[in-house]
């Protein structure tokens, strides 16, 4: 006697119910167990940046130093996102959808620190400008002189120096900043 007229009756029914099963739980399940290939910016990496970013604070490292970085990254970002949206045919790469992108991932990120009230602080400047932002556009400036060097280089010697030379020339233009305005920031005030 079959109370639920719903359900298909017979071999059809069976094999109906056996693919929903397949379907709601082994596919899933499978899906969270097997390895699947890395992306280039994944989640975990951007927790590990914040979280270094959250340590360089614990630590007592400056935030105009630490935004440094935070300016590079951004910029990077914005570059790999424009590249990328370019290779998929979504978006064409030009200059001003370049700044775009840029504009949208800087706003990304500033704006929640903004109402976090991590920027705005009265007693978090430098040259009267906050911390963050100063650390930020000098990062931003700094990363953009390490690429343009980068081809510079490329241009004259018509090839590069040494293996890794393009991701190079923008760390060591970010590791200088940072040194410098780690040991000589405190007379900017």
């Amino acid at each position: 006697m079959n109370y639920d007229s719903s359900l298909p009756a017979g071999k059809a029914g069976i094999k109906r119910r056996f693919a929903v099963f397949l379907f709601l739980y082994l596919f899933p399940t499978a899906y969270f167990l097997l390895p699947t290939t890395a992306y280039a910016v994944c989640p975990i990496c951007t927790v590990a940046v914040g979280a270094g970013l959250g340590l360089s604070r614990y630590f007592g490292i400056d935030d105009a130093v630490s935004s440094i970085w935070i300016g590079g990254i951004i910029l990077s970002s914005s570059f790999w996102l424009s590249d990328w949206l370019d290779k998929k045919k979504y978006v064409k790469r030009s200059n001003q959808n370049d700044f775009l992108i840029a504009a949208a991932m800087y706003a990304f990120v500033l704006i929640p620190l903004w109402f976090g009230k991590v920027i705005g602080h009265p007693d978090n400047v430098i040259l009267g400008m906050d911390k963050i932002l100063f650390g930020t556009l000098a990062g931003s400036i700094m990363f953009l002189f390490g690429m343009w060097a980068d081809k510079k280089v490329r241009e004259i010697k018509g090839k590069q120096l040494f293996v890794y030379q393009k991701v190079a020339f923008p760390v060591i233009s970010l590791v200088l900043t940072s040194l410098l305005i780690y040991y000589y920031g405190g007379y900017l005030y």
